[in-house]
């Protein structure tokens, strides 16, 4: 259910569940992490979703279980925050929940125009993985954050990149066209002049 394409450098990541709304069970979430912990050879990656969602989160039965608050999903940001490389996510379509740290932790958020944003962590009563709230202050600052984290507000891609937390709106048909583009100049570069360039942002 998590598809990996390796293409000159560039990784492509894929949730592929769109029967449950690309809902993370603990197995695909170990995938993730597995992926991204094991990226060193990657020049630029993109994670993006099947169908018409990017991902609603951890799977609701396995969140009752106890995946709602499972390490995994810290370990999955940091890793993928920590990639000495370019790191795209490309949001088919709405970001809910835990799915949150995963994109926050990317280098830019490209989404198509009917996404929605939301991370309702207090309505069912959890704390959000400890690294999202300061990402997420960092993108759209500390009012906002509260709006999203504490009101449980769901925003439009139009409100999300006015707020920073989304960097363009893409039509659904050119969604992975322009996340590849976007990683061109990463995957043209000599190696060692991307990752230095990366190590910039990441230190």
């Amino acid at each position: 259910m998590i598809e990996l394409d390796k293409a000159d450098g560039l990784w492509t990541v894929t949730i592929n569940r769109p029967d449950k709304a690309n809902s993370l069970t603990g197995a695909m979430l170990g995938d993730l992490v597995e992926i991204a912990e094991s990226a060193e050879e990657a020049r630029a990656l993109i994670l993006s979703g099947a169908g018409k969602v990017f991902s609603a989160g951890a799977d609701l039965d396995e969140a009752r279980a106890g995946l709602a608050v499972s390490p995994l999903w810290e370990r999955l940001s940091g890793a993928i925050a920590r990639m000495p490389c370019l790191t795209v996510a490309a949001l088919n379509g709405t970001l809910a929940g835990g799915a949150m740290g995963m994109a926050l932790a990317c280098d830019l958020r490209i989404a198509v125009p009917g996404a929605k944003f939301f991370y309702p962590v207090m309505k069912h009563g959890f704390l959000p993985q400890p690294s999202d709230p300061a990402r997420l202050m960092a993108l759209v600052g500390p009012a906002r954050a509260k709006l999203i984290l504490m009101a449980g507000q769901k925003l439009t891609a139009e409100e999300a990149l006015g707020f920073g937390l989304i960097d363009r709106i893409v039509p659904v048909e050119g969604l992975r066209d322009e996340a590849r583009a976007l990683t061109a100049d990463s995957l043209a570069a000599k190696p060692e002049i991307a990752s230095g360039i990366a190590a910039f942002f990441k230190a």
